[in-house]
């Protein structure tokens, strides 16, 4: 049961995490494309999946969510790379800046699965 409690709890964070950036997306110039938009929150909710589901014993509860918010940007990042860009962000800045923003989304997802709702990781 705490399994499938830890694995809910992340990937609803992860989802909500997703629609935060769609949000912080969404500020900029112009609107934002569907599938753009479509693989921003599905990214997210991925490490939320990632996380509810990871045994990797990383240590501390915060570098686990760090790494795994990194390493599952990172196909979102090299993706963003594709893009025109923004007069405000080139390409290479924006997949550094969601490279970054995964870290801290993988961070706040642990933060509330592990120590809000406790429902720590078992190996």
């Amino acid at each position: 049961m705490d399994r499938v409690k830890r694995l809910v709890t992340a990937t609803v964070m992860g989802i909500l995490c997703g629609f935060v950036c769609l949000g912080l997306a969404a500020n900029g110039p112009g609107d934002v494309p569907m599938p753009v938009a479509l693989t921003l929150i599905t990214g997210r909710a991925l490490i939320g999946v990632a996380i509810g589901i990871s045994c990797f014993a990383l240590g501390h509860w915060a570098i686990h969510g760090l790494v795994m918010g990194l390493v599952f940007s990172l196909p979102t990042g090299f993706g963003a790379m594709l893009g025109p860009g923004t007069p405000e962000f080139s390409p290479w800045s924006l997949c550094m800046w969601t490279i970054i923003l995964g870290g801290i989304y993988g961070v706040v997802i642990e933060f509330v699965t592990t120590v809000v709702f406790k429902a720590k990781m078992q190996g």
